[in-house]
Protein backbone atom coordinates (compact mmCIF):
# COMPACT_ATOMS: atom_id res chain seq x y z
CA UNK A 1 0.00 0.00 0.00
CA UNK A 2 1.36 3.27 -0.93
CA UNK A 3 0.10 6.87 -0.14
CA UNK A 4 -3.82 7.23 1.20
CA UNK A 5 -6.01 9.39 3.20
CA UNK A 6 -8.61 7.65 5.59
CA UNK A 7 -11.13 8.99 7.91
CA UNK A 8 -11.34 7.96 11.33
CA UNK A 9 -14.23 8.45 14.01
CA UNK A 10 -12.75 9.27 17.32
CA UNK A 11 -14.85 8.39 20.42
CA UNK A 12 -15.66 11.54 21.91
CA UNK A 13 -17.40 12.33 25.04
CA UNK A 14 -21.16 13.25 25.51
CA UNK A 15 -20.14 16.78 25.95
CA UNK A 16 -19.00 17.36 22.80
CA UNK A 17 -22.22 16.19 20.85
CA UNK A 18 -21.75 19.28 18.41
CA UNK A 19 -18.76 17.38 16.92
CA UNK A 20 -18.50 14.96 14.63
CA UNK A 21 -15.48 13.65 15.46
CA UNK A 22 -14.08 12.57 12.13
CA UNK A 23 -10.14 12.50 12.24
CA UNK A 24 -8.86 12.50 8.54
CA UNK A 25 -5.59 10.45 8.12
CA UNK A 26 -2.49 10.50 5.72
CA UNK A 27 -0.58 7.13 5.08
CA UNK A 28 2.54 7.15 3.44
CA UNK A 29 2.26 3.23 3.31
CA UNK A 30 5.71 3.03 4.72
CA UNK A 31 4.29 3.60 8.77
CA UNK A 32 4.09 7.13 8.84
CA UNK A 33 0.81 8.58 9.48
CA UNK A 34 -0.01 12.23 9.99
CA UNK A 35 -3.84 12.97 11.93
CA UNK A 36 -5.78 16.24 11.31
CA UNK A 37 -9.13 17.22 13.27
CA UNK A 38 -10.79 19.80 11.11
CA UNK A 39 -13.19 21.02 13.85
CA UNK A 40 -10.31 21.87 16.69
CA UNK A 41 -9.00 24.10 14.21
CA UNK A 42 -7.49 21.87 11.87
CA UNK A 43 -5.22 20.73 14.22
CA UNK A 44 -2.66 18.14 13.64
CA UNK A 45 -3.21 15.92 16.33
CA UNK A 46 -0.87 13.24 15.79
CA UNK A 47 2.56 12.62 13.60
CA UNK A 48 3.62 9.19 14.01
CA UNK A 49 7.03 7.53 11.96
CA UNK A 50 8.40 4.52 11.87
CA UNK A 51 11.54 3.74 14.04
CA UNK A 52 12.96 0.24 14.45
CA UNK A 53 10.07 -2.12 13.76
CA UNK A 54 7.73 0.34 15.52
CA UNK A 55 5.77 3.74 15.66
CA UNK A 56 7.68 6.70 17.39
CA UNK A 57 5.05 9.77 18.06
CA UNK A 58 6.17 13.19 17.62
CA UNK A 59 3.54 15.15 18.23
CA UNK A 60 2.04 15.32 22.00
CA UNK A 61 -1.48 15.43 22.29
CA UNK A 62 -3.74 16.26 25.49
CA UNK A 63 -5.08 13.16 27.22
CA UNK A 64 -8.24 14.85 27.71
CA UNK A 65 -7.89 16.20 23.75
CA UNK A 66 -11.77 13.74 23.28
CA UNK A 67 -13.12 15.03 26.61
CA UNK A 68 -12.72 18.49 25.99
CA UNK A 69 -11.22 19.45 22.42
CA UNK A 70 -9.32 22.08 24.24
CA UNK A 71 -7.45 23.07 20.48
CA UNK A 72 -4.43 25.07 22.47
CA UNK A 73 -2.87 22.11 25.04
CA UNK A 74 -2.02 19.91 22.21
CA UNK A 75 -1.56 19.07 18.24
CA UNK A 76 -0.60 21.75 16.24
CA UNK A 77 -2.74 25.28 17.18
CA UNK A 78 -3.15 27.50 13.62
CA UNK A 79 -2.39 30.59 14.86
CA UNK A 80 -4.29 33.21 12.34
CA UNK A 81 -4.56 36.30 12.01
CA UNK A 82 -2.65 36.90 14.70
CA UNK A 83 -0.44 34.59 16.44
CA UNK A 84 0.55 34.98 20.37
CA UNK A 85 -1.01 37.59 22.11
CA UNK A 86 -2.32 41.04 21.54
CA UNK A 87 -2.19 43.26 24.94
CA UNK A 88 -5.17 43.95 26.81
CA UNK A 89 -6.63 42.50 23.28
CA UNK A 90 -7.32 46.01 21.97
CA UNK A 91 -5.43 47.93 18.86
CA UNK A 92 -5.70 50.74 16.36
CA UNK A 93 -6.22 50.70 12.68
CA UNK A 94 -6.63 52.94 10.41
CA UNK A 95 -7.92 55.41 12.23
CA UNK A 96 -10.66 53.05 14.41
CA UNK A 97 -10.12 51.39 17.53
CA UNK A 98 -10.81 47.77 17.81
CA UNK A 99 -11.40 45.43 21.02
CA UNK A 100 -11.24 41.51 20.70
CA UNK A 101 -11.92 39.35 23.28
CA UNK A 102 -9.23 38.54 26.06
CA UNK A 103 -9.02 35.01 25.51
CA UNK A 104 -5.71 34.70 27.11
CA UNK A 105 -3.70 35.52 30.35
CA UNK A 106 -6.69 35.83 32.96
CA UNK A 107 -8.57 38.57 30.42
CA UNK A 108 -5.49 40.24 30.12
CA UNK A 109 -4.67 39.35 26.29
CA UNK A 110 -6.78 38.00 23.06
CA UNK A 111 -4.31 35.46 22.42
CA UNK A 112 -3.36 33.07 19.12
CA UNK A 113 -6.08 34.23 16.72
CA UNK A 114 -9.52 32.68 15.61
CA UNK A 115 -8.73 30.04 13.59
CA UNK A 116 -7.86 28.07 16.12
CA UNK A 117 -10.52 27.54 17.93
CA UNK A 118 -13.06 27.21 15.31
CA UNK A 119 -14.36 24.39 12.82
CA UNK A 120 -12.76 24.64 9.42
CA UNK A 121 -14.17 23.62 6.19
CA UNK A 122 -12.14 20.44 4.11
CA UNK A 123 -11.61 21.25 0.50
CA UNK A 124 -10.49 18.80 -0.64
CA UNK A 125 -8.10 15.60 -0.06
CA UNK A 126 -6.32 12.91 -1.97
CA UNK A 127 -3.17 11.07 -2.51
CA UNK A 128 -0.50 10.14 -5.30
CA UNK A 129 2.58 7.75 -5.68
CA UNK A 130 4.78 10.26 -3.87
CA UNK A 131 2.43 12.44 -1.25
CA UNK A 132 -0.39 12.42 0.42
CA UNK A 133 -2.62 15.87 1.55
CA UNK A 134 -5.54 17.32 2.73
CA UNK A 135 -6.83 21.11 2.68
CA UNK A 136 -8.51 22.80 4.53
CA UNK A 137 -9.95 26.32 4.89
CA UNK A 138 -10.52 28.95 7.43
CA UNK A 139 -13.02 32.05 6.24
CA UNK A 140 -13.44 34.52 9.10
CA UNK A 141 -16.83 35.68 8.77
CA UNK A 142 -18.10 31.88 8.41
CA UNK A 143 -16.15 30.10 10.64
CA UNK A 144 -15.98 33.02 13.17
CA UNK A 145 -19.04 35.22 12.53
CA UNK A 146 -18.59 36.96 16.08
CA UNK A 147 -14.69 37.92 15.55
CA UNK A 148 -15.42 39.31 11.96
CA UNK A 149 -16.52 43.23 13.21
CA UNK A 150 -13.34 42.81 15.58
CA UNK A 151 -10.61 42.57 12.51
CA UNK A 152 -10.31 45.17 9.72
CA UNK A 153 -10.84 42.86 6.61
CA UNK A 154 -12.19 39.50 5.86
CA UNK A 155 -9.40 36.92 6.21
CA UNK A 156 -8.99 33.28 4.83
CA UNK A 157 -6.37 30.90 5.16
CA UNK A 158 -5.87 27.45 3.54
CA UNK A 159 -4.13 25.50 4.58
CA UNK A 160 -2.35 22.02 2.89
CA UNK A 161 -1.32 19.39 5.02
CA UNK A 162 1.42 17.61 3.01
CA UNK A 163 2.87 14.03 3.93
CA UNK A 164 5.76 12.66 1.78
CA UNK A 165 8.80 10.64 1.87
CA UNK A 166 12.45 11.72 1.47
CA UNK A 167 14.93 9.26 0.88
CA UNK A 168 16.00 8.18 4.80
CA UNK A 169 13.69 10.56 6.13
CA UNK A 170 9.49 11.11 6.78
CA UNK A 171 8.35 14.59 5.93
CA UNK A 172 5.38 16.77 6.53
CA UNK A 173 4.77 20.13 4.78
CA UNK A 174 2.55 22.65 5.72
CA UNK A 175 1.45 24.83 2.82
CA UNK A 176 -0.36 28.27 3.63
CA UNK A 177 -2.43 30.50 1.14
CA UNK A 178 -3.87 34.06 2.39
CA UNK A 179 -6.02 35.87 0.96
CA UNK A 180 -8.83 38.58 1.47
CA UNK A 181 -12.23 37.87 -0.77
CA UNK A 182 -13.49 41.09 0.86
CA UNK A 183 -11.60 43.38 -1.04
CA UNK A 184 -10.06 45.20 1.46
CA UNK A 185 -5.87 45.06 2.27
CA UNK A 186 -5.43 42.59 5.52
CA UNK A 187 -3.27 42.87 8.05
CA UNK A 188 -2.23 39.56 9.75
CA UNK A 189 0.72 37.36 10.90
CA UNK A 190 0.68 33.89 11.29
CA UNK A 191 2.08 30.99 13.34
CA UNK A 192 2.22 27.36 14.40
CA UNK A 193 2.09 26.18 17.85
CA UNK A 194 3.37 22.59 17.58
CA UNK A 195 3.99 20.81 20.81
CA UNK A 196 6.59 18.04 19.45
CA UNK A 197 6.21 15.08 22.22
CA UNK A 198 9.34 14.65 24.60
CA UNK A 199 9.36 10.86 25.86
CA UNK A 200 10.00 10.36 29.50
CA UNK A 201 13.36 8.43 29.31
CA UNK A 202 14.21 12.13 27.52
CA UNK A 203 18.31 12.03 26.77
CA UNK A 204 16.51 14.36 24.33
CA UNK A 205 18.45 17.46 22.93
CA UNK A 206 17.59 20.68 21.65
CA UNK A 207 18.66 23.39 18.92
CA UNK A 208 17.57 26.33 17.67
CA UNK A 209 20.34 28.37 15.44
CA UNK A 210 18.97 32.10 16.66
CA UNK A 211 20.90 35.21 17.61
CA UNK A 212 19.07 37.62 19.65
CA UNK A 213 15.37 37.57 21.75
CA UNK A 214 12.47 40.26 22.08
CA UNK A 215 12.87 41.77 25.71
CA UNK A 216 9.61 40.66 26.85
CA UNK A 217 7.21 42.14 29.71
CA UNK A 218 4.11 40.17 30.94
CA UNK A 219 4.83 37.99 27.60
CA UNK A 220 4.54 41.43 25.65
CA UNK A 221 7.65 42.45 23.61
CA UNK A 222 8.83 45.87 24.77
CA UNK A 223 10.31 46.71 21.32
CA UNK A 224 14.02 45.71 22.06
CA UNK A 225 15.44 42.96 20.56
CA UNK A 226 18.29 42.02 22.86
CA UNK A 227 22.01 39.73 22.49
CA UNK A 228 21.20 35.87 23.80
CA UNK A 229 22.23 35.27 27.13
CA UNK A 230 23.12 31.61 28.70
CA UNK A 231 20.00 30.18 29.39
CA UNK A 232 18.22 31.41 26.49
CA UNK A 233 21.11 30.63 24.06
CA UNK A 234 20.21 27.18 22.18
CA UNK A 235 22.39 28.20 19.11
CA UNK A 236 24.53 24.13 20.00
CA UNK A 237 22.61 21.56 21.02
CA UNK A 238 21.78 21.45 24.55
CA UNK A 239 20.13 18.76 26.63
CA UNK A 240 16.05 18.74 26.83
CA UNK A 241 16.59 18.47 30.90
CA UNK A 242 18.51 21.91 31.30
CA UNK A 243 16.19 24.05 28.92
CA UNK A 244 13.14 26.06 30.37
CA UNK A 245 11.88 28.95 27.99
CA UNK A 246 9.03 31.01 26.89
CA UNK A 247 11.02 33.23 24.78
CA UNK A 248 10.26 35.17 21.10
CA UNK A 249 13.64 34.57 19.59
CA UNK A 250 14.85 36.15 16.39
CA UNK A 251 17.88 37.12 14.27
CA UNK A 252 17.78 34.07 12.38
CA UNK A 253 20.39 32.48 10.28
CA UNK A 254 19.80 33.78 6.57
CA UNK A 255 21.14 30.77 5.01
CA UNK A 256 20.92 27.09 5.68
CA UNK A 257 21.03 23.89 3.90
CA UNK A 258 17.83 23.66 1.44
CA UNK A 259 15.31 20.98 2.87
CA UNK A 260 13.65 20.65 -0.80
CA UNK A 261 13.78 19.29 -3.94
CA UNK A 262 15.48 21.10 -6.96
CA UNK A 263 12.76 23.72 -8.01
CA UNK A 264 11.31 24.40 -4.73
CA UNK A 265 11.28 27.39 -2.86
CA UNK A 266 14.85 26.67 -0.51
CA UNK A 267 13.84 26.62 3.30
CA UNK A 268 16.00 27.50 6.22
CA UNK A 269 16.69 25.51 9.13
CA UNK A 270 14.99 26.98 12.57
CA UNK A 271 15.11 24.01 14.78
CA UNK A 272 15.97 20.56 15.59
CA UNK A 273 15.28 17.86 18.42
CA UNK A 274 17.47 15.47 18.46
CA UNK A 275 16.28 11.82 20.10
CA UNK A 276 18.81 9.31 20.66
CA UNK A 277 18.65 5.90 18.99
CA UNK A 278 16.20 7.32 17.02
CA UNK A 279 16.71 10.42 14.70
CA UNK A 280 16.29 13.89 14.67
CA UNK A 281 13.06 16.32 13.74
CA UNK A 282 14.36 19.17 11.71
CA UNK A 283 12.02 22.62 11.52
CA UNK A 284 12.04 24.05 8.22
CA UNK A 285 10.34 27.73 7.26
CA UNK A 286 10.63 29.70 4.37
CA UNK A 287 11.82 33.29 4.76
CA UNK A 288 8.55 34.56 5.91
CA UNK A 289 8.40 32.68 8.93
CA UNK A 290 11.20 35.21 10.98
CA UNK A 291 10.53 34.39 14.27
CA UNK A 292 10.48 31.48 16.61
CA UNK A 293 9.23 31.23 20.01
CA UNK A 294 10.26 28.43 21.99
CA UNK A 295 8.46 27.03 25.32
CA UNK A 296 8.83 24.40 27.91
CA UNK A 297 5.44 23.39 28.90
CA UNK A 298 5.18 23.26 32.50
CA UNK A 299 4.18 19.31 31.99
CA UNK A 300 7.69 18.89 30.58
CA UNK A 301 5.88 16.04 28.01
CA UNK A 302 7.15 18.40 25.02
CA UNK A 303 8.84 21.31 23.46
CA UNK A 304 7.25 24.20 21.34
CA UNK A 305 9.54 25.51 18.37
CA UNK A 306 6.71 28.06 16.89
CA UNK A 307 7.73 29.53 13.96
CA UNK A 308 6.16 33.44 13.78
CA UNK A 309 6.24 35.38 10.84
CA UNK A 310 5.87 38.27 13.44
CA UNK A 311 6.60 38.84 16.95
CA UNK A 312 3.86 38.88 19.78
CA UNK A 313 1.36 42.35 19.60
CA UNK A 314 3.09 43.14 16.13
CA UNK A 315 -0.03 45.00 15.16
CA UNK A 316 0.79 47.17 17.97
CA UNK A 317 4.33 47.62 17.74
CA UNK A 318 4.64 50.25 14.83
CA UNK A 319 3.74 53.44 17.28
CA UNK A 320 7.19 51.81 18.67
CA UNK A 321 9.06 52.10 15.77
CA UNK A 322 10.15 48.42 16.04
CA UNK A 323 10.84 46.55 13.34
CA UNK A 324 7.51 44.21 13.57
CA UNK A 325 7.25 41.97 10.62
CA UNK A 326 3.56 42.18 10.46
CA UNK A 327 1.75 42.07 7.08
CA UNK A 328 -0.39 43.93 4.95
CA UNK A 329 -1.27 42.02 1.92
CA UNK A 330 -3.15 44.02 -0.79
CA UNK A 331 -6.71 43.26 -1.80
CA UNK A 332 -6.98 40.82 -4.70
CA UNK A 333 -3.61 39.29 -3.98
CA UNK A 334 -2.63 35.99 -1.94
CA UNK A 335 0.29 34.94 0.17
CA UNK A 336 2.13 32.07 0.17
CA UNK A 337 4.31 30.39 3.09
CA UNK A 338 5.90 26.97 3.69
CA UNK A 339 7.14 24.77 6.71
CA UNK A 340 8.77 21.77 5.99
CA UNK A 341 8.86 19.11 9.40
CA UNK A 342 11.22 16.21 8.61
CA UNK A 343 12.53 13.50 10.61
CA UNK A 344 15.21 11.11 10.26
Amino acid sequence: MGFNVTRHQALLSPNLAKYSGQIWVLEDGRGAKASIWPEIGFNLISWTVPVANTSFELIHQDPQLFQDAKATRSGNPVLFPFPNRIVGGNYNWDGKTYQLDRTGDQGATAIHGFACRNSWKVLESGATGSSAWITGEFLLSRDAPKDRNDWPAEARLRLTYRLQGKPGKSCLRLEAVVDSPGGKALPFGLGYHPYFAIPGDSGVEIRVPANAYWELESCIPTGRILPLDESRDLSQFRSFNSVYVDDVLGELPKTAPSSTDQGLETLHLRGEIRHPQKGTLGIWCDHHFREIVVYTPPSRDSFCIEPYTCPTNAINMPHSGANDGWILLPPNQTWTGTNEWTFG
